[in-house]
């Protein structure tokens, strides 16, 4: 149908004709350019503009029978047509939105959890800081001040995923009258050491190897030590050289109500070191949680659940001694508390991102007399061997001696 609509020139013939066309659909056909010309000209015929809002409702009537277009879409249109506006469409944007972390960022990030074992993300942000502030790194630019939130945002993209347990409860314990029954208390100072043991499965009934996890209340430094059995001839000797271990005195170690720690060779131990010796409280499961926590997040993330043989332990001492303990203590950041009261007299406890340090970088941190450092102990020193390799280096060096190690103890247990 052919219709020559020019000849409508009042509202009295638009509404004839409307009425005249109820349940009828007529469609313009043209162009994109020819449909909004024709709307074009049909509010300049009318004055569209001059017009009050019930005669304004009949022209837009008309048109939305008329031209095709929908409602919104007129809407639209006549809104250009008011700000004096082509009535076409708006070009794209030719680049579209910038995009601030490319592809080798994201390879950056994934090499980066890869290599620290998927690490928090304020954690993983603060090994960002340090490769590019401390060992220069110019790759680390712009994710060394990336968010915490967007570094998940991340962590979630197509090209991060492209790119990259049996355990036994703790059995209780006849009420010894060994330790003080309480939670440490620290006070800011360095040498109050929480301690707990953790076992490599069993086979067959045959028991795995045992790690001895110590970690210092108020700086989160970590010794690590395996031992063969839970027993005086193996758990004494190694406890005392993982109590050497640290480069600061030795003020208290709390530890679980377990056989291997209260008992009275382990009390005799501390009482030469003048440490006081504390365990934890019934029905306040928070006493030792730092502790148990890092074996989570630690010991189980770099040993896994699987069966080891107990033969196995000096190698596996050898490998925490020399690799995963300065890796934990010199490059590995924790996160810390930050404890404010409120208005009502409740403290609040959060972890703000600038707390987030190296168990090293929270002990320089602390007043030289919290510190507590032994008298052959230089902070310099352990600055020194920090920078001797960057984070990313000491992580990637750990990976490589762990997986050689269990190929070891793999080959061993096939001509076994």
């Amino acid at each position: 149908m052919t219709m020559q609509e020019d000849r409508l020139k009042s509202l009295e013939s638009l509404e004839e004709f409307l009425r005249g066309t109820a349940g009828l659909s007529a469609r313009m056909v043209g162009t994109e350019a020819e449909r909004q010309g024709h709307v074009r000209d049909v509010l300049k015929r009318f004055s569209y503009l001059e017009l009050k809002k019930a005669q304004k409702s009949v022209v837009r009537r008309y048109l939305e029978a008329t031209s095709g277009y929908s409602r919104q879409h007129l809407t639209r249109l006549i809104k250009r047509f008011r700000e004096h506006a082509p009535l076409g469409q708006r070009k794209p944007p030719e680049k579209g939105f910038a995009r601030r972390y490319t592809a080798k960022d994201i390879a950056l990030l994934a090499e980066t959890d890869k290599a620290h074992e998927n690490l928090n993300g304020a954690a993983t942000r603060h090994v960002f800081h340090r490769a590019l502030h401390e060992y220069g790194d110019e790759r680390y630019r712009r994710l060394a001040s990336i968010s915490v939130s967007h570094l998940y945002n991340l962590r979630h993209s197509l090209g991060y995923r492209e790119a990259r347990g049996h355990w036994e409860g703790t059995k209780p314990s006849k009420n010894v009258s060994i330790a003080l029954r309480k939670r440490p208390e620290p006070e800011g100072r360095a040498g109050f050491l929480r301690i707990d043991s953790v076992h490599q499965g069993d086979e067959d009934g045959v028991k795995g190897v045992y790690y001895i996890n110590a970690v210092d209340c108020v700086t989160q430094w970590e010794v690590v030590a395996c031992c063969e059995k839970i027993s005086e001839a193996f758990l004494l000797p190694l406890l005392e050289h993982l109590l050497e271990s640290f480069p600061f005195r030795i003020l208290g170690v709390h530890a679980d109500n377990g056989s291997e720690y209260i008992n009275h060779r382990v009390a005799c131990l501390l009482d030469k070191l003048n440490a006081e010796f504390t365990k934890s409280r019934p029905r306040h499961s928070n006493d030792n949680a730092l502790v148990e926590c890092k074996n989570g997040g630690v010991i189980r993330k770099a040993f896994g659940y699987a069966h080891i043989p107990q033969k196995h332990a000096a190698r596996l001492n050898r490998f925490c001694q020399d690799t995963l303990v300065p890796y934990l203590n010199l490059h590995r950041p924790c996160r810390y508390p930050e404890r404010r009261m409120d208005d009502k007299g409740k403290v609040r406890v959060t972890y703000p991102l600038q707390l987030t340090q190296t168990p090293l970088e929270k002990l320089a941190s602390l007043p030289e007399a919290a510190r507590n450092l032994k008298p052959n102990v230089r902070l310099c020193d352990l600055r020194d061997e920090a920078k001797r390799l960057t984070d990313n280096q000491t992580a990637e060096r750990m990976r490589t001696a762990r997986a050689a190690l269990f190929q070891e103890i793999l080959r061993a247990r096939k001509r076994a």
